[in-house]
């Protein structure tokens, strides 16, 4: 495929919007990936990477290599996920501890005009979409209530996170970010970054080597042989990880971050929400969240004796909506 200048930098744009998910807790850069027009083209870049392109970069030289391994395409998408990911990955932060409704509000907006922009890809409706479709919503679903797990720092166990965690950041509707947390390796690696630690950086970085490398060849023979059905598979999980976006929530238990003991959060204050806690007393350290349930805007004011900003939730909602729009208009591009 023959791309100019202008083709590329519309995928480093692209990558600038996946960087900017992946930064967020819960937000998926593949579900961008696929509204954007590239999933399937990242997906068959990265699953082209064995020992055979390698074999062409000694016996063809550093020219074929590339073009064999799309390395224009692979070098402007990392490009703007890089320099996304390390720039907002602050601003992410701030909002989800000083504005944690709106930032939710945005991304819940964007997810849901998200499944139809998946959805509409499906060419064939039958019996086994449909069961593809729902496989997908409850595994999901089931994964954003799973609890937390208590924080290891074992060198095997954030090779294995590092694997896993990169599987579900190239899945749309499941965030590599937010299955960290779960496992309990988000502050191991976070502490990791912070230190310079190269040794545990390292090993994360090769757990998520391998499990990219053998898990785009699954997505890839998948889209091949079973593409409606790969297709509502993960249009169920972007549906199943709303539950995850939902902006108002109601924490049930936490995790002091000191000792790992987990405890109710009715033990730790009188408020119904870690995020409205952390906010009052600016300890944004101290615990994490373990189990939390969505619950409506009003119950929500009422337990935190709060605000519901539920004009401005959706307003925010609106605006994920259209910015959807845009990258799927951009998406249906030639790129």
């Amino acid at each position: 495929m023959q791309r100019t200048l202008k083709d590329y930098f519309i995928i480093a744009l692209k990558g600038v919007a996946m960087g900017a998910a992946d930064a967020v807790p819960g937000v998926s850069g593949g579900t961008i990936a696929f509204i954007s027009g590239i999933y399937e083209e990242l997906i068959t870049s990265i699953s082209n990477v064995n020992l055979s392109l390698f074999k062409t970069l000694k016996q063809d030289g550093i020219k074929a290599f590339w073009t064999k391994a799309n390395g224009n395409f692979i070098l402007a998408l990392l490009t703007g996920i890089i320099v996304s990911f390390a720039s907002f990955m602050r601003l992410a932060k701030y909002l989800i501890e000083q504005h944690p409704v709106l930032i939710w509000s945005f991304f819940f907006g964007l997810i849901v005009v998200s499944i139809y922009f998946v959805g509409k890809q499906i060419t064939k409706w039958n019996a086994g979409t449909l069961v593809a479709l729902t496989i997908g919503a409850a595994t999901a679903f089931y994964i954003t209530g799973l609890p937390s797990l208590a924080a290891n720092n074992s060198s095997w166990f954030l090779f294995i996170a590092g694997a896993i965690a990169i599987c579900a950041m190239i899945l749309p509707g499941i965030s590599g970010s937010f299955i960290l947390i779960i496992l309990g390796a988000y502050k191991a690696l976070s502490n990791a970054v912070h230190d310079f630690d190269f040794k545990n950086i390292g090993i994360f970085a090769v757990g998520a080597i391998v499990g990219l490398l053998s898990f785009s060849r699954l997505l890839k023979w998948l889209f091949k042989h079973y593409h409606n059905t790969t297709l509502a598979l993960l249009t169920g999980f972007i549906l199943g990880s709303l539950n995850k976006m939902w902006p108002w929530k109601q924490t049930t238990a936490v995790m002091n971050d000191t000792t790992g003991e987990i405890i109710p959060f009715d033990a730790v204050s009188n408020l119904g929400t870690l995020a409205i806690f952390q906010k009052n007393t600016n300890d944004f350290e101290s615990y994490k969240t373990v189990l939390e349930e969505s619950i409506s805007p009003f119950i929500y004011s009422e337990i935190n004796h709060t605000q519901h900003q539920l004009v401005f939730a959706i307003g925010l909602m609106i605006a994920g909506f259209l910015t959807i729009f845009i990258l799927e208009k951009i998406g249906s591009k030639k790129a």
